[in-house]
């Protein structure tokens, strides 16, 4: 793992894809593709297990990039993370807030790439394969 600033692991969490239908997507990579479902909330969201990622199907409030797929990674303060992020340059375009599972964030890399930013909320990280 390399050095970074404080509170980033280094870790890619997830590979996040935006679609307007869970439902019609999930047998797609469920039943297609063989990647077990690992969590679900309802036609909001669905994570699956990608072997050393997850792979989470994002639907409505649950979309942060605006329609783009990006990748997820694990930080220990969210709010901590955007700002060092922001004062090297990453454009904001979600600043840090609560989600039903986690706290998140969603910045620019330099190419104009989406990176999510994401926190378990402590209840979360003390069970095993805690939401994400």
């Amino acid at each position: 793992m390399a050095d970074g600033p404080p509170g980033i692991t280094g870790t890619i969490r997830a590979i996040l894809y935006p679609g307007p239908d869970i439902a019609a997507c999930l047998p797609f990579y469920r039943d297609g593709l063989g990647l077990p479902v690992r969590f679900t909330d309802g036609d909001r969201f669905a994570a699956l297990d990608g072997g050393a990622v997850t792979l989470a199907l994002a639907s409505g409030d649950e979309d942060v990039t605006g329609g783009v797929p990006a990748i997820a990674v694990e930080v220990a303060d969210v709010g901590a993370a955007v700002a060092d992020l922001a004062a090297r340059g990453a454009r904001v375009i979600r600043p840090p807030e609560r989600g039903p599972h986690e706290t998140r964030a969603a910045v620019l890399d330099p190419a104009g790439n989406p990176v999510v930013l994401t926190a378990r909320r402590p209840a979360d990280r003390d069970r095993p394969g805690g939401a994400r």
